[in-house]
């Protein structure tokens, strides 16, 4: 009797190991604070979550940024196609600073976001102090 399977079950297949590699991929993905930050900020400008969510989370200018953003949610889903972070990454400029970028997508329409993070005087915790979205900048000039 082989008893490394629950009892009961005869199926022996196992998941194919994309799957598990997908899976754990996602899992060293959050742990890095530029993807945490972006999961974060979707659920906010995608109208998942209230601006509220990100109070302790920001620093500066950004909550306001935020309150601009959010009543509008950006990022709300078209067509009930749930937006999703594609990619995210990071530029470093010194130390305890992070600027990041994020491609957002929704069905076949991609936005960009940008947030810059940095490290609170304690090393422990990151905090967002600048956040824009992709499109048309505010006061560009032609």
């Amino acid at each position: 009797m082989d008893r490394t399977r629950p009892a009961g079950r005869r199926d022996q297949r196992r998941p194919p190991a994309a799957v598990a590699a997908s899976a754990l991929a996602r899992a060293r993905r959050q742990d890095r604070p530029h993807y945490w930050f972006a999961d974060r900020l979707l659920a906010v400008l995608s109208g998942r979550r209230p601006v509220h969510w990100m109070l302790g989370h920001t620093v500066g200018e950004a909550y306001e940024q935020l309150v601009r953003l959010a009543p509008g949610a950006p990022l709300r889903p078209a067509d009930r196609v749930t937006p999703v972070l594609r990619h995210c990454g990071e530029f470093h400029p010194g130390p305890g600073v992070i600027e990041a970028f994020a491609r957002i997508g929704s069905g076949d329409r991609v936005t960009a976001m940008a947030f810059r993070l940095e490290q609170g005087p304690d090393d422990l915790r990151w905090r967002c102090s600048a956040v824009e979205l992709g499109g048309e900048r505010v006061g560009a000039r032609e």
